[in-house]
């Protein structure tokens, strides 16, 4: 029966089981009175909502407290067992897979360096499939609870059809060599796992949002800070990405008018300047055939060791990027700035201050006053977990439905 706002019953179902499951999910656990007054929800519909959960295996029961001169509540939370999620990081110099219980718990990794091949489209993919196995036949987790597989890359991502199920995403990636490809199409031939793509750094600002430095905030900027740069704006606790989702290209805006030459193809972008792999080409004394992060942490060694070379090249990288964070501030206001990624959590301890510093003395007096610059707290590995969460989102919206619930389970519609 349709509803005078057009939704069905159905849909109001479905609408009342999703508040309910993403309040548990970042407010958990929780007692039912809680989750009514934090929904707006009646005390029924919450009752007859976690009865749903309850019976699919959504949610358990974990306890219960005290109440005022009543029985106790019981307390409830999303059940992690329930489902399971795979994150993928495409990396600079490595493809890395990994799988989730519900709560983003990582039960089995698998890190699939690049070869000679480098990011040629058919290794990548080859790549991503076999991690893909690899952490499946690990675990021996039933696939049925399998949500889907998320899937962080470089570059600019175009969604396609979203009934494509994944199938239409298309990778636009300058400094990769990737033009147009038609990544979602190239994985659908290998797995039949719902598929969610998009870019890394878009990921990962969600991610911090929700579980990192970044919550309680509703505008801010994530930037991923690794081989090379790239930013997540996120507008009113929504991502922000333009008319083709390219926006937060950050690493591609100018520092330098004809500056040093980028993997882009331009010249003076600040991942020219302050990229992971133009720092370590700057210095040009890692120890030979030292991988990237290695020859990072040993420029990072000699400055701490008091190395002119190597202190002059980060107090310049820490100028720069303060200034390419004073124009963030100048042009979105955010609440806050985090700075994440592999290289932004090796660097960032040591230049940090600087690079306060630095936005401090390029950006507008107002705005600054008002931002703080801080690290993200996801960790190194944090573009593999918030790929994760592109899958999750879709879970949580949906109410809880999975995509194909293993035999003799109750199917929430």
């Amino acid at each position: 029966m349709a509803q005078r706002s057009g939704q069905t019953v159905r849909d109001l179902r479905r609408s009342s089981r999703s508040a309910v499951l993403q309040r548990l999910y970042f407010g958990g656990p929780l007692s039912r009175q809680e989750l009514a007054e934090g929904t707006g929800l009646s005390a029924a519909s919450v009752s007859n909502v976690v009865g749903e959960l309850l019976a699919a295996g959504a949610a358990e029961e974990c306890g219960s407290v005290d109440s005022d001169g009543g029985r106790p509540r019981i307390l409830l939370r999303v059940r992690p067992g329930h489902a399971h999620l795979v994150g993928v990081d495409v990396g600079e110099t490595q493809v890395r897979v990994a799988l989730f219980d519900l709560t983003l718990t990582e039960l089995a990794a698998s890190d699939q360096p690049l070869s000679d091949h480098g990011h040629d489209v058919g290794h990548v993919v080859e790549l991503i499939l076999t991690g893909i196995d690899s952490v499946l036949t690990s675990t021996g987790v039933d696939r049925g609870t399998l949500l889907g597989v998320g899937v962080g890359v470089p570059g600019i991502v175009e969604q396609g059809d979203p009934a494509s199920k994944g199938e239409g995403v298309v990778v636009h990636c300058q400094t990769i060599d990737w033009d147009a490809v038609p990544l979602g199409r190239l994985l659908r031939a290998g797995t039949d796992l719902p598929l969610y793509v998009d870019n890394g750094a878009k990921t990962l600002g969600q991610a911090e949002m929700w579980f990192g430095a970044g919550r309680g905030a509703r505008h801010a900027v994530v930037a991923l800070f690794g081989s090379g740069v790239g930013a997540c704006v996120i507008a009113n606790g929504v991502p922000y990405r333009g008319a083709t989702s390219s926006a937060g290209e950050w690493g591609h805006t100018k520092v330098h008018v004809g500056g040093r030459l980028c993997r882009c193809g331009s010249r003076g972008c600040l991942e020219a300047y302050v990229g992971a792999e133009a720092l370590v080409e700057r210095w040009g004394r890692a120890p030979a055939g030292s991988s990237e992060k290695e020859g990072l942490a040993a420029l990072l060694a000699a400055a701490e060791a008091g190395e002119d070379g190597a202190v002059a090249l980060l107090a310049e990288a820490a100028e720069y990027f303060g200034a390419a964070i004073a124009d963030l501030i100048n042009l979105f206001d955010p609440e806050r700035i985090l700075i994440g990624g592999w290289a932004g959590l090796v660097l960032g301890p040591r230049l940090l201050p600087a690079i306060r510093k630095a936005a401090t003395a390029y950006a507008l007096r107002f705005p600054r006053a008002r931002t703080s610059i801080n690290l993200g707290q996801l960790g190194p590995d944090a573009v593999t977990l918030s790929a994760a969460t592109l899958p999750l989102w879709h879970f949580l919206e949906s109410g809880g439905a999975l995509t194909r619930p293993p035999a003799g389970q109750p199917v929430l519609a």
